[in-house]
């Protein structure tokens, strides 16, 4: 995908459609306030988000809200849960009642005061519908059981421990994929608490429990998840100077094959809302990956047809509902917005 810097601001200016904003919300309950904009760069876009769709703002007050995924119930209703790192707290939105604490701690159980981003970032869930935590401030990912209790799934490679699980995914079969940067650690890839001299992005098996080290390519690996038929592994590398999205072919035994690029967001970063972050794919393999400017939804083909923009700084989103809500998590802020699609799962 080669984007020119004069084509987005002019797409900008003749696509864009801006929402109107019509009252506030504080997160306890009170009307969304809709507000940003949806840009259009390919006609393919009026397919997955239509032109009457508005941004929401649900909730804000966080420090760097990350991490959402919806929560199915067995009545069929469902809630939100998100992170917010800084403040190591997982947090519950469900439609009609205020938000709530959910969870504290969520990431980091240490006894020694740190700050930085300590709390759990990426949250998933398994066949079962155990909640899942990347843990930055305790190195691992856990599993929530039933009764509350956390079980260590995966915190050491061959002896070494992680640096700071990021976002992780689960394929059909069980196995879960993560990625492993160092944005728990307090002063990041040069911080003497390391104990792997790179950043992976690893599979751990449901058949055997093993985890296997399936590339140490990317400088910054973040967002993950799979195409649909799952023979794709899309990667966000959040590095400023190759901010990029990558796709791995998926081999037969679960492992990864030569990556290639999907797009190329590096000479969007000197923009505010700047590098790759999460990212989901719906059912017809569209990635939705937060980063410069907001949600970039990008093709398969690595085509960009279009943006939601943010107010704030997009760090991940999810879909939620009946597949078709797309909720955006940003800063302090979190935000909804209708789809005509639905999320890859739905």
């Amino acid at each position: 995908m080669h984007l020119k810097k004069h084509r987005f601001h002019d797409a900008f200016l003749l696509l864009a459609s801006t929402l109107a904003v019509v009252s506030t919300s504080n997160g306890n309950n009170a009307r969304p306030l809709i507000t940003g904009v949806v840009e259009r760069l390919d006609a393919r876009l009026d397919e997955i988000v239509s032109h009457d769709a508005v941004l929401e703002k649900l909730a804000t007050g966080y420090r760097w809200a990350e991490g959402p995924v919806w929560i199915t119930q067995s009545s069929g209703a469902g809630y939100l849960l998100f992170t917010d790192i800084p403040n190591n707290a997982v947090f519950k939105w469900k439609d009609g009642e205020a938000v709530q604490l959910y969870l504290k701690p969520s990431g980091y159980t240490g006894k020694d005061a740190r700050g930085g981003l300590m709390g759990a970032n990426g949250l998933t869930v398994d066949a079962a519908g155990r909640l899942v935590l990347c843990q930055h401030g305790d190195r691992r990912i856990v599993r929530q059981e039933p009764d509350g209790r956390w079980s260590t799934l995966a915190d050491r490679y061959e002896g070494k421990r992680l640096n700071s699980p990021n976002d992780a995914v689960f394929k059909s079969n069980g196995d879960m994929y993560f990625t492993d940067p160092t944005y728990g650690f307090p002063k990041g890839l040069s911080d003497p608490a390391r104990e792997m001299d790179y950043c992976g992005v690893f599979r751990l098996s449901a058949a055997d429990g093993k985890l296997t080290l399936l590339t140490k390519e990317l400088t910054l690996p973040n967002g993950i998840a799979f195409s649909p038929d799952e023979k794709t592994l899309y990667v966000a590398q959040s590095d400023p100077k190759q901010a990029v999205w990558y796709a791995f072919p998926v081999k037969s035994d679960g492992t990864l094959g030569p990556k290639h690029l999907l797009a190329d967001g590096t000479h969007w970063t000197a923009q505010p809302r700047r590098n790759p972050d999460g990212l989901k794919v719906d059912r017809h393999g569209n990635v939705f990956a937060t980063g410069p400017g907001g949600v970039n939804i990008i093709s398969p083909e690595g085509v960009l047809l279009g943006r939601i923009h943010t107010e704030k700084t997009a760090a991940n989103c999810a879909f939620g509902g009946d597949g078709s809500m797309l909720y955006i998590t940003a800063t302090d802020c979190l935000y909804r917005i209708q789809t005509k699609t639905r999320g890859a799962g739905f």
